[in-house]
């Protein structure tokens, strides 16, 4: 029996298996509806409307997520892993069926919200829970099997999402999720149980709601400006000033309390911080490809969601087959180089992205574009979380992991609003400025790209469609090139990294 099974509470090594099948089952309960629900947004904005407001469903789900990874890992360290992820569930499940319910984009926008809050407490509790039952050189083999659930999840819900879109209602998948939950709870309820030493604990109520006001603020400013009201205006001064005020009162926040939602400490550090800084660009990365990747083989190639579905899957592929080689690579040459290995093929297969897709391309290419960036991301994002956890003990790997998984959704939730902003920009700018062909025939509203979207791509006027596909791909043109920018600059993260990852000392724990 290994000390980190001791540690969790878990009487026998052979019970590891068990509980490893639990906690791969309730993040394929996050990992399903994160692919599952990107392929059906063409088919969301046809029904429900509202284009410019679409990146609301990845952004208000990561926002409510990132904000409260935190607390949950808080949670963990003193309450025990086993209760937090059965709330992060309950919650989850809850908003699923809040979100087949919604019958309008602002409801579902909400709902997904709700889902965020559960979603908080599943991803980093299962790899926390992971983090606790192997050691560093077992969980080389451990990322590989957490990894291939997002390699499953990739094949089932991208097809799930577009076949539920195309031939039933894309309501469906959210009730999917109902009863997968109910496995995942009833298998951690038999397998998995814990002793843990319970403290006393402050919950930093004032800095969860700072923070996530701030960020609020900043991604409605994002999302908006340019859209609602223009971008030299008083409401988007305003919104930002506020949004800022609000995350420095964050930050004066954490530093007087006692018990932290963010523990500053974990910015302080040279590893972690560049572990954080990689999370943040990966995230950001993740959700613009997932995001655009479908609306541009839906909209500009005119595909069917299934078909978008298959290239988004290609990247959901990439990523596990990488992943569960990744535990031998940084056993042999470092978590930071086997991290800058995976950042090169990041960079690569955004350029390939911004280079060849464009008005006639092949859907191929596009899954391949999207499969080399998912090599990436698997050399990248599961040696950083590893490197995290191998640094401290039991009493803070709870904290580090969440504050990793923290600074993925929100770079997923910034990134979501960045990226949109740069598309609801293009498409205003061209939508304003039509050929003389289309001016009279084209709607003013950004939201006039649901014409080809969702299966309608041969609706309305060709001339209409036509100027309207050819926007769509310029504005996705613009959001892979603003892709490309961001996977260099993320190198820089991974340069902050030392190249060994020794233990870190802390004053002991109170």
């Amino acid at each position: 029996m290994t000390h980190a099974a001791t540690a969790a509470g878990v009487g026998f090594r052979s019970e590891r298996g068990r509980v490893l099948a639990a906690i791969m089952l309730s993040t394929g309960l996050v990992a399903l509806d994160s692919t599952i629900i990107a392929t059906a947004v063409p088919s969301i904005v046809r029904d429900l409307g509202g284009f410019s407001q679409f990146p609301w469903l990845f952004s208000i789900y990561l926002l409510t997520q990132a904000a409260t990874v935190p607390l949950y890992g808080k949670f963990a360290d003193s309450l025990g892993r086993k209760p937090v992820m059965y709330f992060g569930i309950a919650v989850f499940l809850l908003g699923s069926v809040l979100c087949g319910i919604a019958w309008s984009m602002p409801v579902l926008i909400l709902s997904r919200a709700v889902q965020g809050v559960g979603a908080g407490a599943v991803q980093p509790m299962s790899m926390t829970i992971a983090g606790d039952l192997y050691t560093v050189e077992e969980r080389a083999r451990v990322q590989g099997y957490l990894a291939s659930v997002w390699g499953m999840a990739s094949v089932v819900g991208p097809t799930l999402g577009g076949l539920f879109s195309e031939y039933a209602s894309w309501r469906l998948i959210f009730f999917v999720n109902l009863p997968l939950g109910a496995i995942a709870v009833w298998m951690i309820a038999r397998h998995f149980s814990e002793r843990v030493e319970r403290r006393s604990h402050r919950v930093d109520y004032a800095g969860a709601a700072a923070l996530t006001a701030g960020f609020s603020l900043i991604i409605l400013g994002l999302l908006e400006s340019g859209v609602a009201w223009p971008w030299v205006s008083a409401p988007t001064f305003v919104i930002f000033a506020l949004g800022v005020a609000l995350l420095v009162t964050f930050l004066v926040v954490e530093r007087r309390a006692s018990e932290p939602v963010l523990p500053l400490w974990v910015f302080g550090r040279r590893i972690l911080c560049g572990v954080n800084l990689s999370s943040l660009v990966v995230g950001a990365l993740m959700i613009g490809l997932s995001s655009y990747l479908p609306a541009y083989v839906e909209g500009v190639l005119g595909m069917g969601a299934v078909v978008a579905g298959f290239a988004l899957a290609a990247l959901t592929v990439g990523w596990p087959l990488a992943a569960s080689l990744s535990g031998r690579i940084y056993l042999r040459i470092g978590f930071r180089d086997t991290a800058l290995i995976g950042s090169a093929l990041v960079i690569c297969g955004t350029v390939l992205a911004l280079t060849l897709l464009g008005m006639g391309t092949s859907v191929w290419t596009a899954a391949a574009a999207a499969f080399v960036v998912g090599l990436g991301f698997g050399l990248c994002a599961s040696p950083v979380v590893v490197a995290a956890q191998s640094v401290v003990g039991w009493e803070r790997r709870g904290v580090v992991t969440a504050t990793t998984m923290f600074s993925r959704s929100l770079g997923s939730a910034v990134g979501a609003a960045v990226f949109g902003a740069i598309a609801n920009g293009t498409l205003a700018t061209r939508f304003a400025h039509p050929p003389a062909g289309v001016a009279g025939q084209l709607p003013g509203s950004v939201d006039a790209t649901s014409l080809v979207l969702g299966g309608n791509a041969g609706s309305g006027a060709p001339a209409v469609s036509d100027y309207i596909r050819s926007s769509l791909q310029s504005a996705t043109h613009h959001v892979f090139l603003a892709m490309v920018i961001l996977a260099v600059l993320g190198v820089g993260a991974l340069v902050l990294m030392p190249r060994r990852a020794e233990p870190l000392v802390f004053e002991p724990v109170a």
